[in-house]
This record gives structure tokens, sequence and C-alpha cells, in this order.
């Protein structure tokens, strides 16, 4: 399957689970579904901006439009760090939801139109279906991955791609103080 399907599946389904999260009024359902927009939405993140992202900011027209995206990917899981400690703490959730949900909206809309009109003009139907493919592995590998560790994906994946390979190589347990 082609990269802007895949992602538009993954956008669907997150924006149904924050709609019904909006409407859940148990704790236990509402910790339940952060839960599910965080398993669902770092894993795409991770996988998205290595494969697509990093695929299409090669390209001079595409590279302001890409890095405004790794802002809003930065945006939506600050918020949703923030929800779940406002889920927990404060209990004032529902505004944490609505401005996640309303970020999350506006990232969508921007990558499905500009965004996926832009890439089709680089990428051919095989190369989008390959990133299709890359993109399903990377996002099954990257949703066991703890929060310190996905953190630390996003700011490799934003690095230029002459750093990322070193980087990503490196072992930080064998350099451990």
């Amino acid at each position: 399957m082609q990269i802007y399907q895949l992602l538009k599946d993954d956008h669907e389904e997150l924006k149904a689970v924050l709609d019904q999260l909006i409407a859940a009024e148990s704790p236990d359902r509402r910790s339940d579904l952060i839960a599910k927009v965080r398993d669902g939405l770092v894993p795409h993140s991770r996988a998205e901006e290595a494969v697509f992202y990093n695929s299409l900011r090669e390209y001079d027209r595409a590279r302001e439009k890409i890095g405004h995206s790794f802002v809003e990917h930065l945006s939506a899981e600050t918020l949703l760090r923030a929800l779940q400690v406002q889920e927990k703490v404060t209990g004032n959730w529902q505004k944490g939801v609505r401005k996640l949900k309303e970020a999350l909206d506006h990232h969508i809309a921007e990558e499905e139109g500009e965004i996926f009109a832009l890439a089709r003009q680089f990428f051919t139907e095989d190369e989008a279906e390959m990133m299709g493919g890359a993109f399903e592995k990377l996002k099954a590998e990257t949703m066991p991955e703890g929060f310190m560790k996905t953190t630390l994906d996003l700011v490799v994946n934003m690095m230029p791609p002459r750093f990322t390979e070193r980087f990503r190589s490196f072992d930080f347990n064998q350099h451990k103080a």
C-alpha cells in the first residue's frame, strides 16, 4: 500500500480515538484512551519522519514544509505529555484533549493536502509503495520503545541526513559514565 493511504488510515484512527476520549467519562476509560493515543501517535510520527519526511526534505521546495511538520509533531507530543499529567494530577483533562485534537486536526489537514500533493510531484507510485512498506516496518519496530528512545529518535530524525547514520549507530550503552 502507498504511504499516503497508510498515513491517512492512521490519521482517521487517531481522530476517532480523540473523539472517544473527549466523550469519555470514566477515569479508567480516559487513561486507556490516552494510552491508545500515545501508542498510535508516537510510532506513527517516528516512522513518518524517518521514511516520509526525510525522503521529502531532500528537495528544496519541500524543506520548509517538512521543517514545519517536524515542529508540529514535537508540539503534539508535548500536548500529549501534558494531557497525561493533567488527567492524573489536576483532572483538567478536557481542555488538554481539545488542544491536542485541534493541533492534530490542523497538522493532518496540512499534511494530507499540501504535503501529499508536494510528495506526489517527487515520488513515483512505486516509490510511494516502497515507502509504505518501510513505514509499516519501522512503525512496528517503534511500538515497544519507551518515551526517552522515541524522543531521541525525534531529535535524530530532525538532524541533517549526513549526521543521522553516525548518530543512530552510536552505542550509548557502551559509553555510559
